[in-house]
């Protein structure tokens, strides 16, 4: 890579040297941050639908979903507004850190609305719009925002004084428009590999759960006799196996109405947010205080109980409880603890298609939010081998999934290493470490 023939101190730890040419300056002087709405610009337009962008429609790629329209007087109070060619860079935690932001140059509308945990930049004329976007992508910005978010935990943002007063190498506005060039090509070539990767992640996947489907609606033994399973929309089941509700086999309940205090050296409780698809994971994992517990209602979760989330986005979703868990408490969802089956078995039930599609999706569907019960829960019909060809069966099917699990892990991990590459290419390009012109 070619470096600039002479550099000077840029005067800021975060960026070091910037060519000698290029200079320092902060983003309040080259960009309008946070403008109000211009006067007149919604006279006569209240009934026009424009672009609305929540949150979850803008990713960390730089990319918006434009999908959903509102009209003006629905949102021109209490959103963020913005217009084509502005950028935006999400504010709070962790949509921050992970690099949550666009440039708005294909709005669809000539201005549209959004989420108000977006800071809004607008380039000045003399300033390529594109080269600030690449700005808010390099690793300088994101670490130094980082370290300047204010609030709690779980709600912390990056106030508007930090990026009017970050500071950053501009170049001459020619070279600020060959720089953010030669990044659009490069980091879509870099994206383009990453979605051929997460394409083939999904198709692993697919796989991953055909596996699961299989065998625990037809076994492993392709010999086996058929017969009629009694449900309409299930095809023939090997005639040995027998058809029982869940609320036979195990013991369903409630977790905690409402958390207890938290703590920083508590307890783990496990909450939706940790279950996805079979497994427990740490994502936003939080602590509670022992002494403020209510033990009566039986919150303390054994190594093998099944945690079914309850309400939300992902109603219907579950996961075992690992030795590691064991002792953490349960949440606002339901625990499915197995009394005359293998739990395992009955945790790849509950995740595969014929339990979690065509049940208990159906009974979440019929609710204004996403929500299941109990009830509705215990009422799952399950397909039941023998104890030991269902320890057979779950044998079968880690042994299968390890292989695409361990592929799945790799791929996922040569993701991270680009997503990597991509921000520290961006930075090394807009802070002048690389010369590309």
């Amino acid at each position: 890579m070619k470096r600039y023939e002479k550099y000077k101190p840029s005067g800021v730890e975060w960026i070091g040297e910037i060519p000698e040419h290029w200079e320092s300056k902060k983003l309040k002087y080259i960009a309008n941050i946070n403008p109000s709405k211009p006067p007149g610009q919604f006279a006569n337009a209240s009934d026009d639908e424009v672009v609305f962008l929540p949150m979850e429609k803008v990713s960390e790629e730089g990319k918006i979903n434009q999908e959903l329209r509102r009209r003006i007087d629905e949102v021109s109070s209490g959103f963020t507004s913005f217009e084509r060619n502005d950028v935006i860079v999400a504010k709070i935690t962790p949509c921050f850190e992970n690099g949550k932001g666009a440039f708005l140059n294909d709005l669809e509308t000539d201005f549209g609305y959004g989420s108000t945990e977006f800071h809004v930049l607008r380039a000045n004329k003399s300033v390529s719009p594109k080269f600030l976007f690449y700005i808010t992508k390099s690793h300088p910005f994101m670490k130094a925002g980082e370290a300047f978010m204010t609030g709690s935990a779980g709600q912390k943002r990056v106030p508007a004084s930090f990026v009017e007063n970050f500071v950053a190498g501009t170049p001459p506005e020619a070279e600020q428009t060959a720089i953010a060039n030669y990044l659009d090509e490069k980091t879509a070539q870099i994206d383009t590999l990453i979605e051929k990767k997460q394409k083939l992640i999904e198709l692993l996947k697919e796989e991953r759960t055909a596996i699961i489907n299989h065998a625990v609606t037809k076994g492993i033994n392709p010999k086996a006799k058929l017969k009629p399973s009694g449900i309409e929309w299930l095809v023939d089941i090997p005639a040995h196996w027998e058809v029982k509700k869940l609320k036979y086999v195990t013991e369903v309940k409630y977790g905690l109405g409402q958390p207890p205090r938290q703590k920083t050296d508590g307890l783990p409780l496990i909450r939706a947010t940790n279950v996805e698809r079979g497994k427990i994971v740490d994502n936003d994992l939080i602590y509670i205080d022992p002494d403020d517990i209510p033990y009566d209602r039986d919150p303390v979760l054994k190594e093998n109980d099944i945690i079914v989330v309850r309400s939300g986005a992902y109603t219907g979703d579950s996961a075992i409880i690992p030795k590691k868990y064991e002792g953490a408490i349960t949440g606002y969802d339901m625990v499915v603890r197995v009394i005359t089956a293998d739990p395992i078995f009955i945790s790849y039930c509950l995740l595969s298609n014929y339990v979690l599609i065509n049940q208990l999706y159906l009974h979440r569907l019929r609710a204004a939010q996403p929500h299941l019960n109990k009830d509705e829960l215990g009422e799952a019909f399950l397909l039941l081998p023998t104890f030991k060809e269902q320890q057979s069966i779950v044998w079968h099917i880690e042994t299968e999934t390890q292989k695409i699990d361990a592929t799945v892990s790799k791929i996922e991990k040569e993701i991270e290493l680009l997503q990597e590459y991509r921000t520290a290419l961006i930075s090394e390009v807009v802070t002048g470490k690389i010369k590309v012109v």
